[in-house]
């Protein structure tokens, strides 16, 4: 049976994705900077701190912690040190974002690292935008922020690959894992939506079977009949496309006989965690021996995971550390560029320093480079990969990692899918 074209050198013709719920309103295009900044760079970070992807939030926070760190090491943007402020995105059902964005704006906050969750961040773009902030999310991955009026330049920016990929790699590995009659279980929101639909499509295009699609809502968890749905569908492989919800859902499919240990089980970034003893949630050792999951991004590795314990000793998960970091370090480079740390001065500039010009792997590489000669064209290059920021504002090119998990319900990487979009 035929793979889809998913290589190390992946290649995609569209551009989109979604990792979490939510639609949007129309995003103000971005227009000359109309004020200049007070002279501090002030990073907010609006990341999860709660809710359902609250094991996101240590790694995403001590990603930018670091970057700041780094940075100020270096000499800092225009002559100062960057500013780090705190807030809470917790999740579309809190509902707290928008409280919690309006105590970054008043502390000046000249860009805001977040949300983790693409719904989230389409419930607070538009009061981020109109305040003329930039909104740099390392973990949104909705087709919706490169489509339509969402699709034009503006303050939005991400460091995180469209769902589009992550679609083509997981029905490539399936596919390669010899699966040809798949059920999907998926959050009835944007990300359970789009990214099922991309699976799906490329499954189908291989021509392999979907044997079930079933969407589930996300306030209440699938149902019994969906997951006899699941059950009843005798499928080769179950694809869940869950965020914390995962261990209440894992024990109705074990009951259900269509667990891990019964059907090859396979996860997506929401819900790759881990769940071994200690961990934040937990389930029965060996109950994922064997199921794989996807995560956007490229390896976090030992040098980066070393640094970033020098602002968090405590870390256990690192997914989107690395895109966090560069987010960080993206909006640096851009404010000394401009010469100016306001966001829409920062905006203009954040495309051009991520392609096109002399390759530099560090703030203070790049930094020099611009101390040299302030007319100096760089292209960043980050720990999370070569970025490349279309005029959308989303990469154009990025990496996937394949994990899979072992007897305690710990993950660990197999190997890493380069590709573009």
């Amino acid at each position: 049976m035929a793979a889809v074209a998913v290589t190390s050198a992946l290649v995609l013709a569209a551009c989109g994705g979604s990792d979490s719920d939510g639609g949007g309103d129309k995003k103000t295009e971005s227009a000359p900077a109309k004020n200049k900044g007070d002279g501090t760079l002030t990073i907010g970070q609006l990341l999860p701190q709660t809710g359902s992807l609250a094991y996101l939030g240590p790694p995403e926070f001590a990603g930018v912690d670091l970057a700041i760190k780094d940075i100020n090491a270096a000499g800092g943007v225009n002559g100062k040190d960057v500013v780090g402020v705190k807030a809470d995105s917790g999740d579309t059902d809190s509902g707290i974002a928008p409280a919690e964005t309006d105590k970054l704006l008043k502390a000046k906050s000249d860009v805001v690292i977040g949300a983790a969750s693409s719904g989230v961040s389409f419930t607070v773009i538009d009061k981020i935008m109109s305040a003329g902030v930039v909104q740099f999310s390392p973990a949104n991955t909705s087709t919706d922020f490169d489509e339509g009026d969402y699709g034009k330049p503006d303050l939005y920016f991400r460091t995180a690959p469209s769902d589009i990929l992550q679609g083509a790699v997981l029905a490539n590995l399936l596919i390669e894992d010899g699966k040809q009659n798949v059920a999907i279980l998926a959050r009835q929101d944007a990300y359970g939506e789009t990214l099922s639909k991309e699976v799906s499509k490329n499954l189908k295009d291989a021509g392999s079977t979907v044997a079930a699609s079933v969407l589930y809502s996300e306030k209440t968890g699938p149902g019994d009949s969906q997951i006899t749905e699941i059950a009843n569908a005798k499928a080769d492989a179950v694809l869940l496309i869950a965020f914390e919800e995962t261990t209440t859902i894992i024990p109705k499919l074990i009951q259900a006989g269509a667990g891990p240990q019964d059907v090859s089980t396979y996860f997506v970034d929401g819900n790759t965690a881990n769940y071994g003893k200690g961990d934040a949630a937990s389930l029965p050792d060996g109950t994922l021996k064997g199921t794989k999951g996807t995560i956007p991004g490229a390896e976090a590795k030992s040098e980066f995971r070393d640094r970033l314990a020098t602002v968090n000793d405590n870390l256990k998960d690192y997914a989107y550390s690395a895109e966090s970091y560069d987010a960080t370090v993206v909006s640096a480079l851009a404010a000394i560029v401009a010469g100016d740390d306001s966001g829409e001065a920062i905006a203009k500039e954040i495309p051009g320093v991520t392609k096109g010009g002399e390759k530099c792997d560090s703030f203070e590489a790049c930094a020099k480079l611009l101390k040299d000669d302030p007319k100096a064209d760089i292209d960043y290059d980050g720990v999370s990969g070569p970025i490349e920021l279309g005029e959308t504002g989303s990469p154009t090119a990025a990496s996937i990692g394949i994990y899979e998990y072992n007897g305690k319900n710990k993950i660990s990487p197999i190997k890493y899918i380069a590709g573009t979009i």
